[in-house]
């Protein structure tokens, strides 16, 4: 007599939202919206106002849940197309398209309303915060240099924490000079990572650096983004008078973006992911704790 064997269950519609998002990786962005509104509290008074990094923490990742969710569903068509990108839920089926637009909207009403709660400034700004999420999904259809699109998004996080704990752009040098520093150094890794892609991209029409003009320029174009970027902490640094503990975290910010530049190449890709989970999830963390151990010498910690 047959045994009948039970269908595996298929997750929950919320859990594979958070797949499709990866929502795991918002780890990566919040480190430096929290090390440029930990700064901005610095220089404003010296004290920490919890609710204000708590806002600030629904916001960012409410944005970049949006960000992802407007991602897959836009690129849909372009991932089953390639191979690396074919077994992402929007294509397999295992998260509708209506499943994903509910979740984005969901986390675009969550940004604003975190937005609202935080100072009227930020309210207004919100928008114009959605624009390059948006864009930059079709940003490969029409320039090779997406990555440019990319970098302006991720340039808002620090930028929109400084405002959120200030209300006001006076006073704001530093955070744009954070937010460049995150655009470059995330763009710059976009770079690399779009090399997976340059061979199938220039089958099916999608435009990046790689399949524009080859590997090899855009791990050079990768390098000067990051020199640039390692240039801007230093700046960074310097301007808002951080301490040793700083210039720690940034030598050891230096190793990393060695390693990133040394383990990818023109003619061995294989590394790529681990370039980005250890290097990039390095990067964020070292220069976040050791910036955090000089902020807690000079700022007030009470609620």
């Amino acid at each position: 007599m047959a045994t009948a064997v039970a269908p595996a269950a298929r997750p929950g519609r919320v859990k594979s939202f958070l797949k499709l998002v990866a929502i795991e990786h918002s780890v990566f962005a919040l480190p430096f919206a929290y090390l440029s509104a930990l700064t901005a509290m610095q220089v404003n008074g010296g004290r920490v106002r919890w609710g204000d990094l708590l806002l600030i923490t629904v916001a960012m990742v409410g944005a970049r849940t949006f960000a992802m969710a407007a991602n897959r569903i836009l690129d849909r068509r372009i991932d089953a197309r390639n191979p690396r990108t074919a077994g992402r839920e929007l294509v397999t089926g295992a998260v509708s398209v209506r499943t994903a637009w509910t979740g984005a909207a969901v986390a675009l009403v969550v940004f604003l309303a975190a937005a609202a709660l935080l100072n009227p400034l930020c309210l207004v700004l919100a928008p114009l915060a959605v624009i390059p999420l948006v864009v930059y999904p079709y940003g490969k259809r029409f320039t090779d240099w997406p990555h440019a699109i990319l970098a302006v998004a991720q340039a808002v996080g620090p930028v929109g924490a400084w405002l959120a704990v200030t209300g006001t752009f006076a006073g704001s040098g530093p955070a744009w000079l954070l937010g460049a520093a995150v655009g470059l150094w995330i763009g710059g890794f976009d770079l690399i990572y779009a090399c997976q892609d340059d061979e199938v991209d220039r089958r099916i029409g999608v435009r990046s650096v790689p399949a524009r003009y080859g590997r090899r320029f855009a791990l050079h174009a990768s390098t000067v983004a990051h020199v640039v970027t390692f240039a801007l902490f230093i700046w960074f640094g310097a301007l808002v008078g951080f301490g040793w503990p700083w210039w720690i975290g940034l030598a050891l910010t230096a190793v990393a973006f060695g390693y990133q530049h040394v383990v990818v190449t023109p003619t061995d890709l294989s590394r790529v992911n681990r370039a980005f989970f250890t290097a990039n999830g390095f990067v964020g963390i070292a220069l976040f704790v050791f910036a955090l151990l000089d902020l807690v010498i000079r700022l007030d910690l009470r609620a």
